[in-house]
């Protein structure tokens, strides 16, 4: 089955850096949304399981987006990927709903466990 995958993020560089260090081998459909007022409006109109957020962008930021995906109970989950790693950052977001927490750059490992830890991505390994 195909995980439906959103990634947030104003730049370009670090979208396409994220998507390439998902899992090889994973089934996902990735789509982009350049801030969160656009990630918001796709999944209004789209389902999808999990979303890769940044916290620092334009128009409407990581935090405000949390709080909107939280007030209008939209079923996603959020993973903030950010190069802030102040532990009070990392503790907003999650009272925000996020699940968890990714530094930049990301990690393709760590991305990896992380979905594992959260049951998004099955470990093939220990099958």
């Amino acid at each position: 089955m195909t995980t439906k995958v959103l990634i947030c993020d104003d730049s370009k560089m670090a979208r396409k850096q994220m998507a390439r260090a998902l899992p090889a081998g994973w089934p996902v459909d990735v789509h982009f949304a350049k801030d969160g007022q656009e990630a918001i409006d796709l999944i209004k109109v789209q389902s999808f399981e999990v979303l890769f957020l940044d916290l620092t962008m334009p128009v409407l930021d990581g935090y405000a987006t949390l709080e909107v995906i939280r007030q209008e109970d939209l079923p996603i989950m959020v993973l903030v990927v950010s190069g802030d790693i102040q532990p009070e950052a990392q503790e907003r977001v999650k009272k925000l709903g996020a699940i968890d927490f990714i530094k930049k750059p990301v990690d393709a490992e760590q991305i990896k466990q992380v979905l594992i830890e959260y049951g998004i991505l099955r470990d093939q390994a220990h099958e």
